[in-house]
C-alpha cells in the first residue's frame, strides 16, 4: 500500500505564484504516475496536469496550459506543481493522483482513472 502527500499549500494574492508538492511513500518499489487535480465545492474534480515520465512528455488542462507546470523531482515518485499567474477563481483543494500502470491518454482527464489520492492542500487566492 501507498500513500500520497501533498505539501505546499496556502494562501497568495491574485497574480502570484505557488509551488505544490507530491510525494509517495509506502511501498514504493514500482515508480508510480502522478497527476494533479484540483476541485472547488458543488464541482466535480478538475484536471490539471500530468507529466508522463515514461514519454517526457507533459499534459494540462486548457485553463492553466501556459502558467503551470508538473515537473518531476528528485527521481521517482515525487513531482510538483509550479502555478504562475494565479486567479481568485482557481482557489480549490489541489489533490495528487498516483497510479502502478501508464494510463492512456484518452483517460488522463478523468478523476475515476487514477488509482490512489492525497488528501489534498488548500491554495486560496485572495487580496
Amino acid at each position: 500500500q501507498i500513500q500520497v502527500m501533498e505539501s505546499g499549500g496556502g494562501n497568495v494574492q491574485p497574480g502570484g505564484s505557488m509551488r505544490l508538492s507530491c510525494r509517495i511513500s509506502g511501498q514504493t518499489s514500482s515508480r508510480y504516475f502522478m497527476a494533479w487535480f484540483r476541485q472547488t465545492p458543488g464541482k466535480e474534480r478538475e484536471f490539471v496536469g500530468y507529466r508522463d515520465w515514461s514519454q517526457g512528455r507533459a499534459y494540462y488542462g486548457d485553463s492553466v496550459k501556459g502558467r503551470f507546470t508538473v515537473s518531476t523531482v528528485n527521481g521517482v515518485n515525487e513531482v510538483s506543481l509550479q502555478m504562475n499567474s494565479l486567479d481568485s477563481s482557481e482557489t480549490a483543494v489541489y489533490y495528487c493522483a498516483a497510479r502502478m500502470n501508464r494510463i492512456v491518454r484518452s483517460g488522463i482527464r478523468t478523476a475515476g482513472k487514477w488509482e490512489y489520492w492525497g488528501q489534498g492542500t488548500q491554495v486560496t487566492v485572495s487580496s
